[in-house]
């Protein structure tokens, strides 16, 4: 992973520091970071060392957060109110490194500004519970008061590709929130979003020590993030195979694992499908489709489903992709040329094995065309695993009983979508669901950034983000009684 110099740099080219204790520090090997449209050098940020890692976490063990409700809130309204002021820029950001079109990436600085505004106003609820003891025969006249405090040790946080500065604000803005301290490790191959925001926040005031940033290879520093001695807890947010690795790695510390989906959008018999197919295309393609909430598989029932699937392939073949700068663009690159490829060899598998291909599957360098595929069937790689990208395979079904034993037949329960008007269908689907989401009339991922979320099975342990739920997570529970 040492640096080097093949490519041309990009007019917006950003050489990045680490942030360890409110030092930018540069180090001799560094690593390229690529726009995966034009194949241009967009920055570079350091390879940190394991010294580097550990400094970190001393440094912010040995900080003690004093930050009042209110100066926790101050800060992240001030950093929700910067970004806005500089969303062009950061979305141009967000783009550069990940090849989202425009349209994506300016609305996921919407989102994150969203989150700090979330956070802030989270900040100042006080959610302590009271109880009454005198509640039964041998109860006494007393009163349990419950209250929040920040861990002891400090927050290792993981972030993946995928969204690259909102899963930073995921993870950051709780722990400002709660007065913790954290190190993140952003994906190598987006880190520069995460410093541009972490630069942010130490504009809006917050203290560096409650926020370091380092990037590094992962096969060097992941292990000592996941096992120093000042670790309290492992927030992670990326695929399941890591995801497992770290609950193998953490020992005697706290997990909060968002993994993988492989998210339904369920068409039954009643749907109106011009508004199931808009769905449909736009869970499938927003974001590249990279997004553990995209619809990866599109349930349709028999009756509807060449109406639905004519519907589909219209709208898909309108569906503008190609160079992510473009503002035109709905669509720009996946991350890279090796996760296109990946999406091509999938799909030319389930031809293969008698799926149709109708639209798509068209392959330059990262940029992957729009997909759509009928006559798939469960048991094909393509649907039984998580298609991370632009794909849409149709699979039918007879009856809501084989709908829902085919959603549940995965190893994923993240989301699903749900398209119906009948009441017994929306009740069932909301029962008998093995998702930690289910959205009536509406794409999977719809939530807003202050409301649980996360999944089951593969797709993680239960515990939920969203910044409420984080917030709760990041926080030891203590109760303080006295007579009354």
């Amino acid at each position: 992973m040492n640096a080097r110099n093949p490519l041309r740099d990009s007019e917006h080219f950003r050489a990045e520091a680490l942030r360890i204790g409110g030092e930018r520090l540069t180090r001799d090997r560094n690593l390229d970071v690529i726009n995966p449209f034009s194949r241009e050098r967009v920055g570079t940020v350091p390879l940190a060392s394991l010294d580097d890692v550990k400094r970190a976490y001393r440094i912010g063990h040995a900080y003690q957060a004093t930050l009042t409700r209110y100066e926790r809130s101050s800060i992240l309204q001030k950093a929700s109110a910067l970004l806005r002021a500089r969303a062009e820029e950061a979305s141009t950001l967000i783009t550069l490194e990940s090849g989202l079109c425009k349209k994506d990436s300016m609305y996921e600085i919407g989102r994150v500004a969203d989150v700090m505004v979330f956070g802030a106003n989270e900040a100042l609820r006080d959610d302590g519970q009271v109880f009454s003891c005198d509640l039964t025969p041998h109860g006494k006249k007393r009163k349990v008061i419950t209250m929040r405090e920040p861990l002891q040790g400090v927050i290792t946080a993981i972030t993946p590709f995928n969204h690259p500065m909102n899963q930073v604000a995921h993870k950051v803005v709780p722990s400002i929130a709660t007065n913790n301290r954290m190190v993140l490790k952003p994906s190598e191959k987006v880190p520069l979003s995460a410093y541009f925001l972490a630069d942010i926040l130490y504009e809006a005031g917050l203290p560096p020590e409650m926020f370091q940033v380092i990037t590094g290879d992962p096969r060097e520093i992941a292990d000592e993030m996941l096992t120093n001695e000042h670790v309290d807890l492992i927030t992670f947010t990326g695929g399941v195979p890591i995801g497992k690795y770290i609950a193998q790695k953490a020992g005697y510390r706290r997990i909060v694992l968002e993994l993988g989906g492989n998210d339904p959008l369920i068409v039954m018999e009643d749907a109106d499908l011009d508004k199931a197919s808009d769905l449909a295309v736009q869970g499938s393609y927003k974001n590249s489709g990279q997004r553990c909430t995209a619809v990866k598989r599109m349930l349709v029932h028999e009756a509807v489903a060449a109406d639905f699937t004519e519907l589909v392939v219209e709208k898909t073949r309108r569906w503008k992709h190609g160079d992510p700068m473009d503002g035109n663009m709905d669509m720009g690159t996946v991350i890279d040329a090796q996760a296109a490829a990946r999406f091509e060899e999938l799909v030319n598998e389930a031809v293969s094995q008698g799926a149709r291909l109708l639209t798509g599957n068209q392959r330059d360098g990262a940029l992957y065309s729009p997909t759509v595929l009928d006559r798939v069937r469960p048991e094909m790689t393509l649907v039984r695993e998580e298609t991370f990208g632009p794909v849409s395979p149709i699979v039918t079904f007879k009856n809501i009983d084989e709908a829902i034993a085919i959603s549940n037949g995965t190893a994923y329960g993240l989301s699903s979508g749900i398209c119906t008007n009948r009441m017994d269908y929306a009740t069932r689907f909301a029962h008998e669901l093995k998702v930690g989401t289910v959205n009536l009339w509406e794409v999977p991922g719809y939530r807003i950034e202050l409301t649980p979320f996360g999944g089951i099975k593969d797709s993680g342990l239960g515990y939920k983000e969203g910044v409420q739920e984080a917030m709760k997570s990041f926080c030891n529970g203590k109760t303080f009684t006295l007579p009354w």
